[in-house]
């Protein structure tokens, strides 16, 4: 398959960009440094140096993708929100459906407060609530976007191997998760944006 990795130089992109290239997946990698994946090798990788808040450079970037895998954060602004349109249109351009993005648990449905997401939530222990109003922004426009998208939903997220042992949920956190490491989320994100689970819902993960 021919998979479109943003967010490749990140903790989790990193990962699951080596984990398709070992699976022998062709990977084209938008980054804004070249230096960030210098390193690595491989005949199915293709890395291409631009934006991806620039619509030219998304649709370079998709040309012949199957699959788009986003594990873009909001880099302390607005990245989400301003290149999830630009996304969205190059996708339809070229005929590619199935997208999947990391998030956030915030953005995930309160159990104790209903109608409330996590952040919103009175019991929220967050001080700054903007990057989780990012994370809601970009997953709106994905739910109004017709594509088959999923957003992958991690609470505490310290770096560490996958242990394969984890819960998931659709648009809750599983009851009493507390973290999941990088590399269970890598591994989650690359499994359901191959197999097209979870298609049109968020996705709660925790230990």
């Amino acid at each position: 398959m021919h998979i479109l990795i943003l967010g490749s130089t990140g903790r989790v992109g990193r990962r699951i960009l080596e984990k398709a290239l070992a699976d022998g997946h062709e990977v084209t990698a938008l980054v804004r440094s070249l230096e960030k994946l210098k390193g690595i090798h491989s005949e199915g990788l293709t890395i291409l140096q631009g934006d991806a808040r620039n619509g030219v450079n998304l649709l370079a970037a998709l040309r012949g993708a199957e699959l788009v895998i986003s594990c873009l954060g909001t880099d302390g602004g607005t990245v989400l929100t301003e290149f999830t349109p630009h996304l969205i249109e190059a996708m339809k351009t070229h005929g590619v459906s199935r997208i999947v993005t990391v998030g956030t648990a915030g953005i995930l449905q309160s159990r104790e407060h209903p109608g409330l997401l996590r952040y919103e939530a009175p019991d929220s222990r967050r001080s700054s609530t903007r990057a989780a109003e990012e994370h809601r922004r970009a997953w709106e426009q994905l739910a109004a976007s017709g594509l088959s998208w999923t957003v992958v939903c991690p609470t505490y997220l310290p770096d560490g191997e996958p242990q394969g042992q984890y819960r998931a949920e659709r648009d809750y956190l599983p009851e009493g998760g507390m973290s999941i490491s990088v590399g269970d989320t890598a591994a989650f994100t690359y499994r359901v944006a191959l197999a097209g689970e979870y298609v049109g819902c968020r996705v709660g993960i925790a230990y």
